[in-house]
């Protein structure tokens, strides 16, 4: 019977990734936490199986490999830090435990757990990563623990999340962008009978043309490989409409039929396909105001919105943004083996004065970027250039005269101004403005288009 060696194997609740080699070195399985780490290789997961793990790095030989000096010695080697430099010329830092695997007294293969920390240069590669290795093989990143709930809206609204998850109701949640519409749904789902089927994240605003019928029904070829719509591939799970309210009405209309029979039918297709899956949609405008509007059809609302939840803003929940910062901190720390503590207290002072009009996807930009520069274990102002830039804008306006009139002309004009410098800062890259506004880019074209900017 296979056991494995002079290791303790307390499972080092503190580790991600889980390879297992057999006695020349070759993966025999290799269950990562973080797929950007395999980005980084310039691999996908199932590339690993049957290759050297010394195939991958420049920077590993048989002398200094943990794995392959376990195999060669039979000794375990416990946290041990290493610097890892792949073929593609990424680096990273690696922490692993190693044990060897005896059937007999010999050694027939290994067994490493290991934790990736990333550069500052690499934080992109963290937005990814998912938390709960239990829950990641579903599609998710987030439970409801990682609900920051300290106002009294949002805790009680953590309350009643498993009654919600409880049944296969359709789900509405409307907030502003970056309210964390994202990490409910989610949680719905983990807290749901469904938790161990996909959760599937469709974002509306991402789809144009003639694509959109292909990515939601599939194509049907019978010449050639046919492809699943992302109604088939959440089967038996969760479907999550992100954006919803920016799809045409004739499309709202094909999907408001395909919700109620729960049944598609791919493009080029004659026969029609049951699906099991819940629905939870979300949109960041007034949904009273987009039926008013003409921008969504009142039957596919109601279709949709049997529950409907609204997330408030971040400054309506100022109880809830100490604890935010605490989580973005540690995340970070977790993430880059970085020590920082806290932030200095003007510029804490700064934090709770700001209205944060991107909500906690800006506030989480925000830290991200005070990581790229902070030296020891406070953040300063000087450590986020965002907020010395919104205290010259804040002056600035508060010189400015207060104009009366029609608040929706106002309100107009301030998103305009906004855009404009945000998408003037960044050279007129169409990307990087949408993250800077917490938005995506589709609605970003939308705006630049009607505020008349496009460059």
């Amino acid at each position: 019977m296979n056991h494995l060696g002079d290791g303790k194997l307390d499972l080092l609740a503190g580790y991600d990734n889980v390879l297992v080699v057999n006695d020349l070195g070759e993966t025999l399985y290799y269950d990562v936490a973080d797929l950007s780490i395999l980005v980084k290789l310039g691999h996908r997961p199932e590339d690993f199986i049957g290759q050297n793990i010394l195939s991958f790095y420049t920077n590993l030989d048989a002398s200094n490999s943990t794995v392959m000096t376990v195999l060669r010695t039979g000794q375990a080697m416990t946290n041990v830090e290493q610097r890892l430099i792949t073929k593609t010329g990424s680096s990273y830092t690696c922490k692993s435990s190693t044990y060897p695997i005896e059937d007999g007294g010999t050694i027939i293969g290994a067994i490493e757990f290991s934790t990736h920390y990333f550069d500052k240069e690499d934080l992109k590669h963290v937005e990814a990563y998912a938390g709960h290795p239990i829950y990641r093989k579903n599609g998710t990143q987030y439970t409801i623990d990682d609900i920051i709930a300290t106002s009294p809206f949002m805790a009680s609204l953590k309350e009643r999340l498993p009654r919600l998850a409880k049944s296969d109701t359709s789900i509405l949640l409307y907030g502003k962008t970056g309210t964390g519409k994202n990490v409910i749904a989610q949680s719905i789902h983990n807290l749901s009978e469904r938790f161990a089927s996909p959760f599937v994240t469709l974002d509306c605003g991402g789809l144009v043309g003639e694509a959109v019928e292909r990515v939601l029904f599939g194509v049907e070829n019978q010449n050639a490989l046919s492809i699943p719509g992302i109604f088939e591939k959440a089967d038996g799970g969760t479907l999550f409409l992100d954006e919803i309210n920016v799809l045409p009405l004739e499309m709202q209309a094909r999907l408001l039929k395909v919700i109620g029979d729960k049944r598609v039918r791919r493009v080029g297709g004659t026969e029609e396909i049951s699906v099991n899956l819940r629905i939870i949609s979300a949109m960041n405008e007034n949904p009273e105001e987009l039926i008013q509007n003409k921008q969504l059809r009142e039957d596919f609302y109601y279709r949709l919105a049997v529950l409907k939840v609204k997330l408030p803003e971040l400054k309506d929940r100022q109880e809830d943004i100490q604890p935010f910062i605490d989580y973005f901190i540690q995340f970070y720390n977790n993430r880059m083996d970085m020590h920082v503590t806290e932030l200095e207290n003007e510029l804490k002072n700064l934090f709770f004065a700001y209205n944060w009009p991107g909500n906690i996807r800006e506030l989480r930009n925000v830290i991200e970027a005070a990581f790229h520069q902070v030296n020891g274990r406070t953040i300063t102002a000087e450590d986020v250039p965002l907020i010395g830039n919104l205290q010259t804008e804040l002056s600035e306006t508060a010189n400015q005269p207060i104009h009366t009139g029609n608040l929706r002309d106002a309100m107009d004009e301030f998103e305009r101004v906004l855009i404009q410098n945000e998408y003037k800062k960044a050279d007129g890259v169409l990307a990087e403005t949408a993250r800077q506004l917490g938005v995506s880019k589709q609605s970003l074209k939308y705006k630049l288009d009607k505020y008349g900017l496009r460059t």
